[in-house]
């Protein structure tokens, strides 16, 4: 069963806003513990409306509400925008069928995803590797490290290069035929022709060894600019397969968002929900606040004077939550593909007053909630298995050469984020959070005298009034009966 609005608002502030806050802070301990499940939900006011009407449709009784919100400055969001629908009707039908074609437009960009990233991964081995065999051209460069660097080139020489003339190869020869077992050792001993004629080797084996020495410094000279090439051809390739990730991405989100939107909930033990019946169930949730300024309110007399200097901690906001409930019978327009839903719709309008740290908990506590779902399975595929190979990533982009920059592929941001819609927002200075830190629980401090007493009674007085205000204005616009 998942919690409302109500109820996590309920386990947020027990103390407030649950009828058993305090028999469920001493079982559970703290407000991290308690499942919202449990919480009877209280609120500061509360305000019911039925509208029943099978030929009107909810969006006007919706929109209307909303508006009103808004000249009220509460400044709406959205929290909850479900549905249910009758697995025997017309509407289940169509709207299963819109939702496996996101999915399988969706599986496919992310299967071009999975596909660039192998690319993405060996190419970033490829690098490792062009490094490593780099470092030793880099080397010869260094009186300390020049030796070992040829040593280790004529080693790479003999097993890659020279080992393609098969028997008459350095090593075919000093291993399969008698008289050459000195060559290997005078090949690493020799650096040019001249130090070959220095050696004491017999003239045969001066004879093969000076061409191969001749060989062996022509390809070093050569492979080491062929190398870099390559290796820079490389990053270049990196760069343009890290954006194509980007944007694949980019792609696939909106297929994403939109198959989870189209997942209807669990009917469960509804009802309302009986399965050959044409029925529809829709769960709306809207939250306005608006905030209380102490020093208008001190000038207003709502607070005493002296708070007209006052600087709050937090913020403190008179919060209104409407709650639509509709049950309709969903009915298709004639030529058009859409459907309309003349029905029963039960509107709430209950009133809160909430601090910032009470609204921001509220938020990371939906987000917990199965209506992210879907974005977090997707974040947990990308970004927390990939944290390493972004560093990578980042590692070879931003590299210079030695000509140029290249400036166009030194995005250190993490292309896989652009699936739950942050690469835009992150900023290059930010650190990226630790799993500590997202997990730790955010501490909400109780109310000081002054808050308690004051401002958020204050915030109360308010809420309760607009939820009246907001409920008797559209009871008024529609003729409804009075107010008792």
């Amino acid at each position: 069963m998942t919690a409302t609005i109500q109820q996590i608002i309920g386990k947020i502030n027990p103390t407030l806003y649950a009828e058993n806050g305090k028999e469920l802070l001493k079982r559970y301990g703290s407000i991290e513990n308690i499942p919202a499940e449990e919480i009877k939900e209280k609120a500061l006011a509360k305000h019911t409306l039925v509208y029943e009407s099978s030929s009107e449709t909810l969006e006007p009784v919706y929109f209307f509400i909303l508006d009103l919100m808004n000249d009220f400055n509460l400044a709406p969001q959205k929290y909850v925008d479900s549905f249910s629908s009758t697995p025997g009707s017309g509407h289940f039908a169509e709207l299963g069928q819109r939702a496996t074609m996101m999915q399988q437009q969706g599986t496919k960009i992310l299967g071009d995803i999975n596909t660039v990233l192998r690319s993405v991964l060996n190419i970033i081995y490829d690098l490792k590797e062009f490094r490593i065999r780099l470092q030793s051209y880099d080397d010869l460069k260094s009186n300390e490290k020049k030796e070992g660097a040829l040593l280790s080139l004529k080693q790479i020489w003999m097993d890659k290069v020279d080992i393609t003339k098969g028997n008459s190869s350095i090593k075919g020869m000093a291993m399969g035929q008698a008289g050459f077992q000195t060559l290997i050792d005078a090949f690493l001993s020799a650096k040019d022709e001249k130090e070959v004629n220095k050696l004491d080797l017999n003239d045969r084996i001066k004879r093969i060894l000076i061409p191969r020495i001749i060989e062996f410094n022509h390809w070093v000279e050569q492979s080491g600019k062929e190398l870099k090439k390559r290796y820079d051809i490389e990053r270049i390739y990196l760069g343009s397969q890290v954006n194509s990730l980007k944007l694949y991405s980019r792609w696939a989100k909106p297929y994403l968002r939109v198959a989870q939107q189209l997942e209807m909930k669990e009917g469960g033990r509804e009802p309302a929900l009986v399965k050959t019946f044409n029925t529809i169930l829709l769960e709306l949730t809207l939250l306005g606040k608006s905030k209380i300024k102490i020093e208008e309110a001190a000038l207003a007399g709502e607070l005493p004077t002296e708070f007209q200097k006052l600087k709050a901690k937090r913020d403190y906001f008179s919060c209104i939550l409407v709650d639509f409930k509709f049950r309709g019978i969903p009915q298709k327009i004639s030529q058009q593909s859409h459907y309309a839903f003349g029905g029963k719709a039960e509107i709430s309008f209950i009133a809160y007053a909430l601090n910032s740290d009470e609204l921001a908990k509220l938020d990371k506590e939906l987000e917990k909630s199965d209506v992210e779902d879907v974005l977090r399975l997707i974040e947990g595929a990308t970004t927390q298995s990939l944290d390493q190979l972004q560093d990578e990533i980042n590692f070879f982009l931003k590299e210079k050469t030695e000509e140029k920059e290249i400036s166009k592929f030194r995005d250190n941001s993490n292309p896989f984020l652009a699936l739950v819609g942050s690469y835009e927002k992150k900023s290059e200075k930010e650190s990226p959070k630790t799993t500590q830190e997202i997990k730790k629980p955010m501490q909400i401090k109780p109310d000081n005298f002054i808050e308690a007493e004051h401002i958020r009674a204050l915030a109360k007085e308010n809420a309760e009034d607009t939820a009246f205000d907001l409920f008797d204005i559209y009871k008024k616009a529609h003729g409804m009966p009075s107010y008792t």
